[in-house]
């Protein structure tokens, strides 16, 4: 098994603008993390209630499978769209519900489900807490099963008293995982919300289903502000055969982030999650078009890698098949960027947080993320993912 030392390498700064001596700030932690498979442990289907506004977190929601008989549903056949569901009733079964159940070969129980909350909460409340004194004033979250399992998360000691709100909306993934949002209510004021389907199909012309880019704008600390969060297909079948489907979800995302932009070029724009690709690779540099250094920056070229540089230092957010990748990633537009402090928000630094709890001490993963599990087996772990966030500043 490779080993590799990039992992080694936390705690680094992508960048530390200047700053006057002395000079109080204002601060805000934004960051996300990849939660590794939080999963309840109720076998859950999606019902779709096309009666609904599609908004509604009722129009999609999980449901038990011991419910079903209780609701009205028809036979469906057809592809599986908002669009295409308006006016219908219908339960879609998920591939990888069953994984996650106490019936299942992890045995994935009450007592399982509740250190993993408790794992994920305490990395929560610590991202960014050693420039902030304070958890993040919003956080995404990748691979959720549905609200409830984000319900719980938010009720966890080490992250009640900050009162966090919850946006999240059910996708079609095949496995049945989302991406979300959590914010401090007293911080983050959301406007608007949405999901936009990623469509992207196989070599035989059929749809893949795959995660959905969430958009969220609203103000924090009084700015106006967007984030985009996503989970990229994945790189299953090889890097080289997949690359055309996360060059797509490029294409959407840099389409969603042209228009909240264009709408009012004065938001600050914050596009995070895991991409499945480098900082480097044709998605991220071709299509997103996102630059390494601001002095990439203009008006045509608007987005700027916060990650480049830690990629260049060889810094890594996971073990992709025994090698280092950074596809954990933040991507923030022109406007977040300066060289002093303001007093509006600013980037001060970004990192790759990995503390030594959620570092493999020994073994064939030694400097891997602590993951959560190992085959069938609950390591105790965290995730399989490091997480990553940046830290805002300004004037008081």
């Amino acid at each position: 098994m490779k080993r590799f030392s990039s992992f080694l390498a936390i705690f680094l700064s992508v960048m530390a603008f200047s700053q006057k001596q002395g000079k109080l700030r204002k601060v805000a932690t934004v960051g996300f993390l990849n939660v590794e498979n939080l999963w309840d442990t109720i076998r859950s289907a999606d019902y779709i209630d096309g009666t609904k506004d599609i908004k509604n977190p009722a129009f999609h929601r999980s449901i038990p499978m011991d419910s079903i008989k209780f609701l009205e549903a028809e036979k469906y056949d057809g592809v599986w769209s908002d669009g295409a569901l308006v006016g219908k009733k219908a339960v879609r079964y998920q591939s990888g519900s069953e994984e996650f159940t106490p019936q299942s070969p992890k045995n994935y129980n009450t007592k399982i489900y509740k250190a993993k909350l408790a794992n994920e909460a305490k990395v929560i409340s610590e991202m960014g807490a050693q420039y902030t004194k304070t958890a993040p004033a919003v956080v995404g979250l990748i691979e959720v099963e549905n609200r409830q399992v984000i319900e719980d998360l938010i009720k966890e000691p080490a992250l009640k008293k900050y009162d966090y709100g919850i946006i999240h909306y059910n996708s079609y993934d095949y496995r049945g995982i989302d991406v979300a949002l959590i914010y401090q209510k007293r911080r983050f004021t959301p406007t608007n919300s949405l999901k936009k389907e990623l469509k992207i199909f196989g070599d035989n012309g059929k749809r893949e289903y795959t995660r959905d880019i969430l958009v969220v704008t609203g103000f924090l600390d009084n700015e106006k502000v967007a984030f985009f969060m996503n989970h990229w297909p994945s790189r299953r079948g090889g890097e080289a055969a997949s690359l055309p489907k996360r060059n797509a979800a490029a294409a959407l995302l840099k389409q969603q982030m042209d228009s909240v932009r264009a709408a009012d070029p004065s938001t600050k724009l914050f596009a995070m999650g895991d991409f499945n690709d480098d900082p480097v690779s044709s998605s991220l540099k071709n299509y997103l078009k996102a630059q390494p250094s601001p002095k990439d920056l203009s008006e045509t070229t608007p987005y700027l890698n916060l990650m480049y540089p830690l990629y260049k230092k060889g810094v890594a957010s996971l073990a992709y098949q025994d090698a280092p990748n950074l596809f954990d990633q933040i991507i923030v537009s022109k406007n977040v960027i300066s060289d002093q402090v303001t007093k509006e928000y600013s980037v001060y630094k970004a990192e790759i947080f990995a503390p030594p709890y959620l570092v493999n001490k020994e073994g064939n993963y030694k400097g891997y993320p602590f993951r959560s599990w190992n085959g069938d087996q609950f390591t105790g772990g965290y995730s399989d993912h490091f997480p990553a966030f940046v830290v805002l500043q300004k004037e008081p």
